[in-house]
């Protein structure tokens, strides 16, 4: 059972990988993620959970470890209204799906943080469990598909090599 984090506030790269532990390996630094805003969160994740959130997710620094530490903990994908553009490509690159909302849709009041969700990759949708209610998001090209099943990037690209 996958459950449902949804913060409908903008997230920024601090708060997912606070500046005070960067130079912490990646078990400790995902442990203060998201610790500004909801202190619980680290500790309470589960492998298979889908964040949603609102506008703007991920904007600030650069970090890489901001994505990273979402998928250390766990984090199926991330769902937004919209992306900070280099936390986006650094998710995708790290192969963590990151969906878009459709334009003007409106999230269903049903979907609730805690949620039981099911995540559909393959169709992108997001379906809340038990109640035939679903989340149609944009859908991700096929090559951005093909390279998160590969694992992100780096394996996508030693694959490609090994293939010629």
């Amino acid at each position: 059972m996958s459950r449902l984090s949804l913060f409908e506030e903008t997230i920024n790269t601090d708060v997912l990988a606070p500046g005070f532990y960067m130079k912490s390996p990646l078990a400790e630094l995902s442990q203060h993620c998201l610790e500004a805003v909801r202190p619980e969160f680290a500790s309470k994740v589960k492998k298979g959970d889908v964040l949603l959130a609102g506008d703007n997710m991920g904007v600030g620094s650069s970090r890489e470890q901001a994505a990273e530490v979402l998928k250390f903990l766990g984090i199926s994908c991330i769902i937004a209204k919209s992306f900070a553009g280099i936390f986006y490509r650094n998710a995708i690159n790290l192969g963590l799906p990151a969906f878009l909302l459709p334009k003007d849709s409106q999230l269903p009041k049903e979907f609730v943080d805690g949620s039981s969700v099911v995540f559909d990759f393959e169709n992108s949708i997001l379906f809340l469990e038990g109640s035939g209610i679903q989340i149609n998001l944009d859908p991700l090209p096929a090559f951005l598909q093909e390279l998160i099943n590969d694992g992100g990037l780096v394996p996508h690209l030693e694959k490609r090599f090994d293939e010629k």
